[in-house]
Order: structure tokens, then sequence, then C-alpha cells
């Protein structure tokens, strides 16, 4: 198993990208943008570590100034140099974060509140299965609309928290919006797409 995790920065690292600093410093005051560079290193602690390991430092110059990070490693510089490794790895970790984020807050997934470890096993159960219908429908009716983007807990709030009257006959079922609903060309251009995906007949 591989791991890479963010390391607490200190006099030692800093001094280990003096020289990457000054050189995203001149690359951010010429071009006006942000400018990263970043530097391979093995690094030990004092105490703590029983060994070196791999480090990958993030000098990085914003317009208020300096922003260095630093990541150790377990994997080595062959099977992912330091930009790849930091920037495409380690940076993914935080969109998986927001995922779980989202699903918890949008989909309330925190709320274990029963008594009993299977009935709250079955309310994060709806709440994966929510999420999973969530994200179908970002694929297949959002995409290319004002909310292809959105969180759960707003495409909760304007597609399906909404007013309605509904009226079910022999053969059909007739929803009535509010003449009011802001969303209602999106709500029937994404129910349209629903029922031309597979499936949606």
């Amino acid at each position: 198993m591989d791991y890479v995790l963010g390391l607490a920065k200190n006099e030692r690292l800093h001094k280990e990208i003096e020289a990457e600093l000054a050189q995203a410093q001149k690359l951010q005051q010429s071009s006006a943008q942000a400018a990263r560079v970043f530097k391979d290193f093995r690094y030990r602690t004092r105490k703590s570590w029983s060994r070196e390991r791999r480090v990958v430092g993030k000098a990085e110059y914003l317009a208020k100034g300096a922003n260095p990070r630093f990541v150790v490693t377990s994997i080595s510089s062959d099977e992912k140099e330091a930009r790849t490794l930091y920037e495409d790895f380690y940076c993914a970790r935080g969109d998986m974060e927001n995922r779980i984020k989202e699903q918890q807050l949008g989909l309330f997934a925190d709320r274990t509140s029963t008594g009993w470890m299977r009935s709250n096993q079955l309310r994060l159960y709806f709440s994966s299965f929510a999420y999973i219908l969530m994200q179908r429908l970002r694929q297949l009716g959002l995409k290319g609309t004002e909310l292809a983007q959105a969180q759960c807990e707003t495409i909760r709030l304007k597609l399906f928290k909404i007013g309605a009257q509904i009226a079910v006959t022999v053969r059909k079922v007739w929803i009535s919006f509010s003449e009011s609903y802001p969303y209602l060309g999106l709500f029937q251009r994404v129910f349209a797409r629903l029922q031309q995906s597979p499936g949606g007949g």
C-alpha cells in the first residue's frame, strides 16, 4: 500500500525549496500569474521518522505572497514525477472529500441517529442510492445546463422540492406547476432528456 500525505511546514523544509521559491517569485512577477516550481528531495525528521522518505515541495508564489506546501510519499519518482504526484494525484483527494461532504450535507448521509446499527446502515444505503441517482441525473439530464455542476442540495431545492398540483386519471398523471416557478423550462428539458435516455421511456 502506498501513501501520499500532507507534511507540516517547518524551517528545514522551507530551506530545502528556497531556490525554487525565488524562481517562482520571478515567474509570478514577470507574468502576474500564480507560479509553481516543484522540488523532489529526501527528508527525515530529527526524531520521529526511522528513515529518509521522498518529499515533494511545491514552491508556489501568488500575488499575495509565498504559498509553499509539502507532501511525503512512498511512491517513487519513476512512477510519478513531482508535479504529477502533487497536482494530479494528491490534489484529487480534495474533490473526493467534497463529494463525501456533498452526500453528508445534501443527502443526509450523516443522519444516523437511531440506536440500532442496522437501521443506521439502512439510512446510509438510502443516502448512497440517492447520490448515485443524483449523479446519473447530472450525466443524463443536466449536462450542458446551468445545473450541470450544481451540488446535490441545489438540485434538490430547485428541481425536486417544489410545489405542484398532481391529478391522476386512468391514462395519465398530470403535474401542474405554478406559473411563477422559475425553473419550469429547465425542468421540462431535463424530463424530456430522461425520457429519451436508455430505459427512460
